[in-house]
């Protein structure tokens, strides 16, 4: 299988599958002398790892994880510097249950990329969905834990905004909200009632969709090109990469076709700094492929879990009908642990440009 690895000079190649013994990635191109500690990246996996609530997962993980090279210890023993060479990190898997799968062993989930699996390799590891499972995506927030010391300044957050039919009010927005809730919620009202929909939901063995929404700030404009590397082509590309991903938008994305021009035109000012002021960010930071200097906003559509009690209609590998119920442990939601993710993915993106760019540039 190829393709395993995204990015140019910040270049993140993962591994691993879902019931394997352990799951990591790779990160070549991280510049010499940026420092980290093995906490800092933990705290990000451990906003992403299963079983920490009832609306999710009872997959029982601890995603901790080792930094086994591309690093020199300071003094304190705690703080690692980069040393410019492939920075490899590991997660071990604990808490796998492959016989949960052995129904399906043979027969195609539908929703789940079972059935194109085998049409492309011929044949597929059924347990817990293998390379396909969302479990592979804690080692894109452990190199996305790294992509975050590369831009000087920047700051990557992330929220549920909708899951299934209930949004937030944007008026109650709240980041510090976001970290006091099982939801990732900007908006407190809005989570009782998230939590009785949701039980609703798993009750039935059902499970529904949901809407992140991930910002990016102090990041500098003119990173991106305006053609074949255009950075909401980069970010859009990552997202879209993540689980359940079926939609990417950029700022006002596909509000804008409802709106005149001069309703979505970003207008502006000269600041008394001497830099231009925006007057709105209706294109999410990014102008021509290239960033404005403004907040860079994106969304992504999360799709109901495929792995669901209920029957559903399909065929097996002998090409027999059958109906297909999922065992096992799984999100009702799976858009909630998206969020982490999706930090991770923009972070990389960006680490990733803002390389690019002082390579070309030799700015910055």
């Amino acid at each position: 299988m190829s393709h395993n690895t995204f990015g140019h000079l910040f270049r993140v190649t993962t591994w691993g599958e879902s019931h394997g013994p352990a799951l990591g990635c790779v990160v070549d191109g991280c510049p010499p002398g940026i420092e980290f500690t093995v906490a800092e990246l933990q705290h990000w996996l451990d906003r992403r790892k299963p079983g920490q609530s009832r609306f999710v997962t009872q997959r029982r993980e601890a995603d901790a994880v080792k930094v086994l090279s591309g690093f020199m210890p300071k003094d304190d023993g705690e703080t690692l510097v980069t040393t410019g060479t492939p920075v490899s990190m590991m997660i071990e898997n604990t808490d796998q249950r492959s016989k949960d799968y052995s129904e399906i062993a043979r027969r195609y989930r539908p929703g789940h990329a079972d059935y194109t699996y085998d049409a492309k390799y011929g044949i597929r590891d059924y347990r817990g969905g293998g390379r396909s499972s969302a479990r592979e995506t804690a080692a894109r927030v452990a190199a996305g834990g790294l992509a975050r010391k590369i831009v000087p300044g920047m700051t990557v957050r992330g929220a549920l905004v909708q899951i299934g039919t209930i949004s937030v009010n944007r008026d109650n927005w709240n980041w510090e909200n976001v970290a006091d809730n099982p939801f990732f919620c900007p908006d407190a009202d809005t989570v009782p009632r998230w939590e009785d929909y949701l039980d609703d939901v798993r009750k039935a063995g059902s499970s529904v969709g949901a809407i992140i929404e991930v910002i990016a700030e102090g990041i500098p404009a003119g990173l991106g090109a305006p053609v074949y590397a255009k950075l909401d082509q980069d970010i859009a590309s990552n997202l879209m990469s993540i689980n359940a991903v079926k939609g990417v938008e950029i700022g006002n994305g596909f509000g804008a076709a409802s709106i005149t021009g001069e309703e979505n035109a970003d207008e502006m000012r000269m600041g008394a700094d001497g830099n231009p002021v925006f007057l709105s960010n209706n294109s999410g930071g990014i102008a021509g492929g290239i960033s404005t200097g403004q907040p860079i906003v994106a969304r992504f559509a999360v799709k109901p879990t495929s792995s669901i009690l209920t029957e559903r209609r399909s065929i097996d590998a002998d090409g027999n009908e059958v109906d297909v119920r999922t065992k096992g442990r799984h999100d009702p939601c799976v858009g909630i642990r998206a969020v982490p993710i999706g930090e991770a993915m923009l972070a990389c993106a960006l680490a990733d440009h803002y390389l690019r760019h002082r390579g070309q540039t030799g700015r910055l």
